[in-house]
């Protein structure tokens, strides 16, 4: 049962973009150290006051980041899937960091996990490796610039909608009702991604229903047509 969980441990990282080029023998290595653990849907992977010690990859489900005001607001910073890492952040960390954020679940999920030592000890040795690794970090920099920018400048309406519009992005798929984002949010966890009471992404929301432009299905976000809510973000874009 070893060698077969070993074996499923490496096509999984093979398939993770930091590793697809690596040589066999360091993802075999790397695949004897890889751990699996699941969640049920709501639980905690770790707390932002917890020592970073890992880094994460969800084989299946969906996991959100958030941070937490003292006042306990809540804010989603970025939500991952299948495929995606996260917790990166935590390489290459003075000893005793903590992890910049909280991991929770959305749904029920299994993720896999690498200690940051193991991980460090094979990127020190393989500078491809570092520069993907480099090369990630920046682009999720970008995007949480973007997201700021977007929370600092527009206003509800206006991040209400690009936030629609990236979760589209991410998670849409063409249906012949329109643009269905496969990700069942309720309107206090679009607010705390969106960074806004829910009242008041709620009222957005009627509006956008009363235009025509999306359509909510149980939890699912429907844009009903792309080029014209597009077009709607581009006039309510003030920046």
């Amino acid at each position: 049962m070893k060698g077969v969980s070993i074996y499923m441990h490496t096509e999984f990282l093979k398939g993770i973009i930091f590793f697809k080029d690596l040589p066999d023998h360091i993802i075999s290595a790397l695949s004897s150290k890889v751990k699996t653990a699941a969640y049920k849907k709501g639980e905690y992977i770790f707390h932002e006051s917890d020592e970073a010690k890992a880094i994460f990859f969800v084989k299946s489900g969906i996991v959100k980041i958030k941070k937490i005001n003292p006042q306990g607001k809540e804010l989603i910073v970025c939500i991952k899937r299948a495929g995606d890492i996260f917790a990166e952040a935590s390489l290459f960390c003075e000893p005793g960091s903590i992890y910049p954020g909280t991991a929770q679940t959305l749904s029920d999920a299994e993720v896999a996990f690498l200690l940051t030592s193991d991980l460090e000890e094979v990127i020190s040795i393989n500078p491809e490796l570092s520069i993907e690794m480099i090369r990630f970090m920046g682009t999720q920099l970008r995007s949480f610039t973007s997201i700021l920018r977007d929370i600092a400048l527009l206003d509800v309406y206006g991040k209400t909608v690009k936030t629609i519009e990236r979760l589209a992005r991410e998670f849409g798929s063409k249906t012949t009702s329109g643009v269905k984002i496969e990700l069942p949010l309720s309107i206090q966890e679009l607010s705390n991604i969106i960074g806004s009471t829910r009242e008041s992404v709620s009222r957005v929301l009627s509006k956008l229903k009363e235009q025509d432009l999306v359509t909510i299905d149980e939890k699912n976000i429907i844009i009903n047509n792309w080029c014209d809510f597009c077009q709607m973000f581009i006039e309510t874009a003030d920046y």
